[in-house]
């Protein structure tokens, strides 16, 4: 999983806010495979090789479902190591009964569903990087139906059986509900220094890094000008992105103080949030 990794800029992990956090660490463990590295009163933190955090839970005191047609999280992507993982993971949704929705975008193979709060959960694995049809605007992206006979057949002789996520499973990617297009490609772009590889009928567009399909995905199909949730609301709390180094990471927070977004330093890292209100914590890899 190159592409994230340095020199790459990309989503390293992320925190919920739930209204039961019994019910999502039940949701998370035993639906989507996650393991508990720790469980509090009040939180929690979900790891694939029982090291990393990828998804922390909360629940606030006086947290409330968040309202429709409001900014926030679209969705979060787990990548998958390959598609045999897919297989096993499609079977194990299906013997849950979680419905679930699908689609084959030429770069990835992925499958759609919810966690209890509404949020969106995507779990997919890319296609060859080779296959990808990069031209002078951009990665060839498109959502047609996902073959699910062909996509089985690569689950081998365990297709039945799904151990939880793989140890190597990671954010592949986070996509975004944004009241303005306009100003938040300048933030993530300018500011943070991703690179649009795909727009969308003039509602999303999708950036990323070392030529990766799209680290950030950004949408405005809750309504230009949708307004931001109450900051109490089921949802995202934050999310992570990582730099390569401190030298990148300094860069970045100094260009978002020019675009007048707000940035906070808290000891290495650089707490900000974009145009729509999505609260992001910058941070330097190794």
């Amino acid at each position: 999983m190159r592409f994230h990794q340095p020199p790459a800029i990309y989503a390293g992990s992320l925190q919920l806010k739930t209204t039961d956090l019994a019910r999502s660490v039940h949701f998370y463990r035993d639906v989507v495979g996650f393991q508990i590295l720790e469980q509090g009163s009040n939180g929690a933190k979900l790891s694939a090789d029982r090291k990393t955090p990828i998804l922390s839970l909360i629940q606030p005191v006086d947290v409330m479902p968040r309202p429709s047609e409001t900014t926030g999280l679209y969705h979060f992507a787990l990548l998958l190591p390959d598609r045999s993982a897919l297989a096993r993971f499609v079977t194990h949704l299906a013997n849950q009964g979680i419905r679930f929705g699908a689609s084959h975008h030429l770069v990835s193979e992925a499958i759609y569903f919810s966690d209890p709060d509404g949020n969106g959960i995507e779990v997919y694995a890319d296609t060859v990087p080779a296959t990808w049809n990069w031209r002078e605007s951009g990665v060839a992206m498109d959502t047609i139906p996902l073959d699910f006979d062909d996509l089985l057949q690569a689950a081998g002789p365990d297709k039945q059986v799904w151990k939880g996520l793989p140890q190597s499973t990671i954010l592949g990617h986070i996509h975004l509900q944004v009241s303005h297009l306009p100003v938040a490609e300048a933030f993530y772009t300018a500011g943070l220094g991703f690179e649009v590889v795909a727009r969308y009928r003039g509602s999303a567009l999708f950036l990323s890094s070392a030529k990766y399909h799209h680290h950030i995905a950004l949408n405005t199909w809750n309504g230009v000008g949708a307004p931001r949730p109450p900051k109490n609301s089921a949802g995202l709390d934050y999310f992570t992105i990582v730099f390569p180094d401190g030298q990148r990471l300094e860069e970045a927070a100094g260009r978002l103080g020019t675009l007048g977004a707000p940035v906070t330093k808290e000891g290495s890292l650089f707490m900000t949030e974009d145009p729509a209100g999505n609260a992001i914590l910058l941070t330097a890899g190794g």
